[in-house]
């Protein structure tokens, strides 16, 4: 008979961790007598992070007594007390490789459904005191689990939990937790696990893009979408020739580079950038640049388009110092802003959606579609400051008129006096959301948007605001994309920099989207510890090579591990959590 041995609640506090602070509500203590369970908690309870915890497919969390004693075992310790794991309950019996996805539980008044695994999470390790806690809840198979609240009453401790109903096609919570988390994830328990209807929604997706990937693909894209790039056509950097440099606008030139020995380069997906190596400097370090791709896939040859910027050491250089037969370190073409299924005439609609010198990869995306024979109905959104600033017009235009369905509308903020409205552009002012409720495009379309970061900012919300579904908004932005630092509010810093105190002795660690070299230092436990103290935008949540919100594209070297994670990342990938360095590294950060 399973039981109820302790009831733990906290409120969110914040504790200090790593000179940061930590906003949580991991510290769960006991409580005596009766609590109320309503629907997305515990009277008294609360979740510090409701992006990662809580809702109401995870309003109560549920460990076992035995499991406590595994880790007392495990750990040599006899401190590990109920709540101590953050859980709600602490119950005897209900092991994690016999309770199912969607088996029902009364206890008390109230009655539950277990709906998912724990969620993995630097912050049971925080507690606990075990830093690689995430990653050995997964591989010791002892998760734990959550439950919906389906009717709402009464528990204490001691009360007895009777089991009320199976859930269908019998999949644990220790086999669903490793049917995500751990190497293997064979097609006939994706959809077994699919079939089951208590699985939270975040759980379904997550399998069903595993079911999406195919068997045998490396990396996991149930965990990121990092893992949905290809692995890149080269590794690290090689020289290519510069064959033509055009001014396509008053501050935006295009050049196009080659093989010097005049083979084909491999083709790339629509809307994916390289990274350039320079060195305006030959003493100083090398600068590290990305641009997308702005030509047709598939034509032999990369053509990027640069913006000047005030100050800028890349573009500068690139503007100034760089000509034609100059040859130029690239890296191959990666990324996962891409167009999908560019020749799929039953696709759904494409909008495109772009500013300034963000129009580079939906200008590739442009050439798909007309090489395609597209006849997909296809949207062109783009602004600009005036028709001097409007960097490949013409060529935009001509795309447009090749496709039977292609539409465009342009804006010009500030348009001169000779620009021609209903000729050159066909709006005034800034691409906003007023405007896209003007212009109707369709709710089902999917959207690829690229340009400034409070464009991007601006634009992305209107379009969800709309009504197209999140996951049909496709974005990218220059620079380092947006931090995810979970229970840690958001610091205004200043650009990535070096760490503080003398350099490292190396070796070298680029961030290419931050436009960051510099030396390695033994004393940072990571690559991810290291962009940290960089300042460099950086995604985490285990911190211990378990969920992979860390994998990040290697633009050139390798790295060492420490400890293994779980399951590899995709080929052309990393995880910086417990990553260091061997040798000089890139990374697409």
């Amino acid at each position: 008979m399973a039981a109820l041995i302790s009831l733990n609640v906290g409120l969110p506090a914040d504790v200090d961790w790593n000179g940061r602070v930590v906003h949580t509500g991991a510290w769960k203590a006991p409580v005596d007598g009766p609590r109320m369970v309503r629907r997305l908690n515990v009277d008294g309870d609360g979740q510090g992070d409701l992006g990662g915890h809580g809702g109401e497919n995870r309003a109560v969390l549920v460990y076992q007594l035995d499991s406590y004693r595994h880790w007392n075992a495990e750990f040599g310790r006899d401190d590990l007390a109920p709540g101590h794991f953050g859980e709600n309950f602490t119950v005897d019996g209900l092991p994690d490789d016999e309770v199912c996805i969607g088996d029902r539980y009364r206890i008390g008044d109230a009655e539950f459904e277990v709906t998912q695994p724990r969620v993995t999470c630097y912050r049971v390790g925080l507690r606990v005191g075990v830093p690689s806690m995430a990653a050995l809840l997964v591989s010791h198979r002892r998760p734990g689990f959550y439950l919906r609240v389906l009717v709402e009453g009464e528990v204490r401790a001691g009360q007895e939990i009777v089991k009320t109903a199976s859930g269908p096609e019998a999949v644990t919570v220790a086999e669903i937790d490793a049917l995500l988390y751990l190497p293997g994830h064979p097609r006939d328990s994706l959809d077994r696990a699919l079939r089951v209807p208590a699985l939270s929604p975040g759980w379904t997706a997550s399998l069903q893009s595993l079911v999406a990937q195919g068997d045998g693909a490396a990396g996991n894209t149930g965990l990121t979408a990092a893992a949905s790039a290809p692995p890149p056509a080269w590794t690290g950097f090689r020289p290519l020739r510069v064959t033509s440099v055009r001014d396509e606008s008053a501050d935006v030139r295009s050049l196009t580079l080659a093989d010097p020995d005049g083979a084909v380069l491999p083709s790339w997906s629509p809307g994916q950038s390289i990274t350039l190596r320079l060195h305006p400097d030959p003493a100083g370090p090398a600068v590290l640049r990305n641009y997308s791709l702005s030509n047709p896939p598939g034509s032999g040859i990369y053509r990027i388009g640069v913006k000047k910027e005030p100050h800028g050491a890349g573009s500068g250089f690139l503007h100034a110092g760089v000509t034609t037969g100059d040859l130029v370190d690239v890296a191959a073409p990666r990324g996962t802003f891409a167009l999908a299924i560019a020749d799929d005439p039953n696709g759904p609609p494409v909008l495109l959606v772009s500013a300034g010198v963000g129009i580079t990869p939906v200008l590739s995306m442009l050439h798909a579609l007309v090489a395609a024979g597209s006849t997909r109905e296809v949207w062109w959104l783009h602004g600009a400051r005036d028709g001097s600033a409007d960097a490949f017009a013409a060529e935009c235009h001509e795309l447009l008129g090749r496709l039977p369905k292609g539409r465009s509308h342009v804006f010009y903020s500030r348009p001169a006096a000779v620009d021609r409205l209903g000729v050159d552009y066909t709006g005034t002012g800034r691409l906003s959301a007023a405007a896209l409720e003007a212009l109707a495009p369709p709710v089902d379309a999917e959207a690829y948007l690229c340009g400034p970061v409070d464009f991007m900012t601006a634009l992305t919300a209107a379009l969800a605001a709309y009504g197209l579904a999140p996951d049909r908004i496709h974005s990218e932005t220059f620079g380092a994309a947006a931090g995810l630092t979970p229970g840690i509010a958001a610091a205004a810093s200043g650009p990535p920099h070096a760490p503080a105190g003398d350099p490292g002795p190396g070796p070298d660690v680029g961030f290419a989207r931050s436009g960051l070299t510099v030396p390695w230092g033994p004393a940072y436990p990571s690559l991810l510890d290291f962009a940290e103290a960089c300042d460099v935008p950086v995604r985490w949540s285990c911190r211990t090579g378990v969920c992979h919100n860390c994998e990040t594209a290697v633009v050139s070297g390798s790295v060492r591990y420490s400890p293994e994670p779980l399951e590899p990342p995709a080929d052309g990938n990393v995880l910086i959590c417990c990553a260091t360095p061997d040798g000089d590294l890139v990374l697409d950060l």
